[in-house]
């Protein structure tokens, strides 16, 4: 409920579950990204349908995390991962250091703030892959070296697949939504 007592549409709207389907036979490239994309929409539709309130709640236990703070950390990745390792910018983080999952009182505003800076990162992500000219592409991350291209992209994928674990179980929590 907003401030006068009405509910407020959700957030992200779903159409169901339109997530593009993964190739079964297709190139490392065409399989890596078609994977990303599919965990990247996967968090979507599990923030489909709720208020910002929902978004934030920190439905498992004595956990900070929230639906809210999955997507904030995933901006942060995806712009980690591709901006600061893969391009060498030197970026400040999105959000304060290590503040990402915290999002109490959310409102719509700290949503919309969250979710466009999400859909920057994830839109600057594809542009860096699409332009590059294989996955031997190198970056380098700080404190460890050079990785290809092909390391970030399954690491992504890994990263989407643990937090979509978490956003299953936050989600059945919060309106007992499960599956997709």
């Amino acid at each position: 409920m907003n401030d006068d007592g009405m509910s407020s549409p959700p957030f992200v709207q779903s159409d169901g579950n339109s997530r593009a389907k993964r190739p079964s036979q297709a190139d490392e490239r065409t399989t890596l990204v078609a994977f990303l994309r599919w965990h990247r929409e996967t968090l979507t539709h599990k923030c489909a349908g709720l208020e910002p309130k929902q978004l934030a709640e920190r439905a498992v236990g004595r956990s900070a995390l929230s639906l809210l703070g999955l997507v904030r950390h995933a901006a942060e990745s995806e712009r980690f991962w591709f901006r600061r390792v893969m391009t060498g910018q030197e970026l400040p983080p999105l959000f304060a250091p290590h503040d990402a999952f915290a999002v109490a009182n959310a409102d719509a505003q700290m949503v919309a703030e969250a979710w466009q800076a999400w859909q920057a990162e994830i839109a600057f992500a594809d542009r860096f892959v699409d332009a590059a000219p294989d996955l031997e592409v190198a970056g380098d991350e700080p404190g460890e070296g050079p990785v290809s291209l092909r390391w970030v992209l399954m690491h992504m994928v890994e990263e989407y697949a643990r937090h979509n674990g978490h956003a299953d179980l936050l989600r059945e929590q919060i309106d007992g939504a499960v599956g997709l």
